[in-house]
Parts: C-alpha cells; structure tokens; sequence
C-alpha cells in the first residue's frame, strides 16, 4: 500500500490516470479503474480536474446496442505544443509538436558561424518567434528541448561539443535569461533513443540507439529511464576503440569506432581516396544501383566494423532493442542481415535489432516527446507513430 501526504498520492494517481489515456487513446473512466486498480470515485475526481484543466476531453463514441452510450476519454492534443531542436554542425532543425507528438510545423536554418554566440542568438530570436506565434491554445509552448551533438552534463551543462570547439557553457542559463519559457538540454544520442522507444519499441524498457551520423553517439534506455553515467557523459561509444594503434581520432586515442563506422568518415574518405570535390548520399546511391564492386567492398568493410562496435556494445549492455540510426543504413538494404552474420558469438543476447525509419528526425521527434512527458508529469509515454 502506498503511503504519503494526501498531494502526493494524488499526483501519482493523476499520472497513473494520464499515462493510461495517453496509452490507449481512447478510454472509459470505469476503464481506467481496472487498468489502474484506482477506485471509481477517485479516477472520476481526478478526471473532473484534467477536464477543468483541458488536457483531456470526453467523446461519446456511437453505440447501437442497448444501454447508455460509453463516453470515452482522450489528451487534448490541442491544448499546447512542445518545441524540439536539433543543434547540429551547420544546421539547426526545429520541430513544433501538438501534445500527442504529431509534428505541426518544421523549420531548418543553416548556419555559417559556429561560434557560441551565434548560435545562441539563432536559438533566442527563434524560440521567441515559436513562442509569439504557437498561442493559440490554453498552455501555448510547454517546453523546450534541445539536443546538443556532444557531452551534457546531469545539471544540463555543455561540457564539450566536438565539431563546434564549445567548452563549459551553460546554454539552459542563458536561454532562460531571454525567454520565459521552460528550457532543457540534452544529449542528441539520448533524443534519437527516446524517440525509438515512445513513438515505436513501447514493448521494452531495455532499448539502445547508436546514431552513426557525423560521429557515433549511444542513447541508453534502461529500465525506462536514461542510463547517464556518474557525470552524464556516459553514450560516447565512439570513442571505444576498436583497431589498437589505429587511424588518429580528434579525440586525442588512436582507432576509435567512429573513425571506421561512422558515415561521415566513410563519405570523406571515398571523396579522398577517388579525388573527388564531394561525395553525397545521393552519390553514393547511384553507385550502389550501378553495382560498382568497389563502393560493395567498401560498404562490406563499414558493416563490419559496425559489426565488432555492436558485440561489445550487446555484450556489455545486454539490450532488448537495439536500433541503428543513419541513412547509408536505410539505403543498403543488406545490412541487418550482414551484421547479424557477424554477430555470431554464443554470448551474444539481444532480442531485436533495426534500422531506425525516423532519419535525422529522430533527434527532434525525442526532444518534443520529452518535453510532453515532463508537461504531463507522466513515468512514460507510449504515442501513435501512425498518427504523425
């Protein structure tokens, strides 16, 4: 039996009680009473409060047979948006959501200066902007999440950002001086995962989620929470090194996994070794079509390497789900099937691996599922992908 102040169950109850309509979508009180094991009166008291609320609202459903017809409760997808950034190397993507994560606006701005206070004057005029034109509802924008390619530390503080030379800024500090609303800032590798495990893996609470991009960065879901590490730096899984004595790494080791599985590398590299001026996912896929022996032999040798990454990262993790996000992965359609010929140790326990279908949209699509959770005050979120 739970025990505690009288608000304190109350607001377990009332996330007991959201969790389960945001679940199912659609559902009765006397529902939610089984679901829940609350009684009657208590799911009807805290119902009567997120009506008055509006987070949610009442639908009668048509019924034909005899009785009273059912009326069937649901979130209010309308009463408020969460913001989602992504503040990647030359670009920031944005992404406004309603409050079942259904995207509403999209928005992307190049950016030709890296330095740290460009970017945050970008990330202060376009939230304010968002902020002046989504409130249109009850809550207008909930929250705020921006993912940062690089170390974020468990208070939100940038540790480090590799590809941007940033070190020890407190960008959540700063933003908050200029705007009024909630800001909050992670890791972009945590972002993808999350959005793996809200809008597609509901069934597990064991997932992890490399995205191999421009590095490799890990997300890690355990036990439907982030595994962070002592300091929250825990996920650089692309700096494991996998060739002793290898190719020199920014990092300062030398043959660390993202220099041999991550996708910018292996573009750079074929651009280098060919001569060529550039060398695109749009080229490469036009090798690929043609059959070109060269760019198979060179895809064989990225998938192992990959290969040897994920049996160290599954035997040390020992995951449910593993998903992989980059797009060389969605154009080969080789490659589950050629990493799981490489993952042929006995030790090896996992029970589901993937190609994440999101795309870079992952990162965005986390963000604003993290600031609908934090809004509604929920453990976990389970949304629709079928509805985005």
């Amino acid at each position: 039996m739970i025990t505690g102040d009288a608000a304190y169950i109350k607001k377990i109850n009332r996330s007991l009680i959201l969790e389960k309509i945001v679940e199912k979508g659609m559902i009765s009180r006397a529902d939610i009473s089984k679901a829940t094991a609350l009684t009657r009166a208590t799911v009807s008291a805290q119902v009567a409060d997120l009506l008055d609320e509006d987070l949610i609202i009442e639908t009668q459903l048509v019924h034909t047979s005899v009785g009273r017809k059912p009326i069937m409760l649901s979130l209010n997808a309308n009463a408020g948006y969460a913001l989602g950034i992504d503040v990647d190397y030359g670009q920031i993507s944005f992404t406004i959501s309603d409050l079942l994560g259904k995207p509403v606006s999209e928005k992307t701005i190049e950016c030709t200066k890296l330095d740290y206070d460009s970017i945050l004057q970008i990330l202060i005029e376009q939230i304010n902007f968002f902020d002046n034109v989504f409130n249109d509802n009850r809550y207008g924008i909930i929250g705020v999440v921006i993912a940062i390619h690089g170390l974020v530390s468990n208070d939100e503080k940038i540790h480090f950002v590799p590809r941007f030379l940033w070190r020890s800024v407190d960008l959540k500090a700063d933003l908050e001086k200029a705007s009024k609303l909630n800001i909050q800032i992670e890791n972009n590798a945590n972002m993808s995962a999350f959005a793996e495990r809200v809008f597609h893996h509901h069934e597990t609470n064991s997932l992890l989620c490399a995205t191999i991009y421009s590095g490799i960065g890990l997300g890690m879901i355990v036990d439907n929470h982030f595994f962070r590490g002592n300091d929250g730096f825990a996920g650089e899984i692309g700096h494991m090194i996998v060739v002793p004595h290898g190719r020199p790494c920014p990092c300062g080791n030398e043959g660390c996994w993202e220099q041999y599985a991550s996708e910018s590398v292996f573009l750079e590299n074929i651009k280098a070794e060919k001569g060529l001026s550039s060398f695109t996912y749009d080229d490469l896929q036009k090798f690929m079509e043609a059959g070109d022996q060269d760019i198979s032999e060179r895809l064989e040798q990225f998938i192992y390497y990959l290969s040897i990454g994920l049996n160290n990262m599954i035997n040390m993790y020992n995951p449910d789900t593993i998903v992989l996000d980059g797009e060389i992965l969605r154009l080969y359609p080789e490659t589950i099937k050629q990493i799981e010929e490489h993952l042929i140790s006995s030790i090896n326990h996992y029970r589901q691996l993937s190609v994440s279908t999101f795309g870079k949209k992952a990162v965005q699509m986390g963000a604003c599922a993290l600031a609908i959770k934090r809004f509604l005050g929920v453990s976990m979120i389970n949304l629709n992908f079928k509805n985005l």
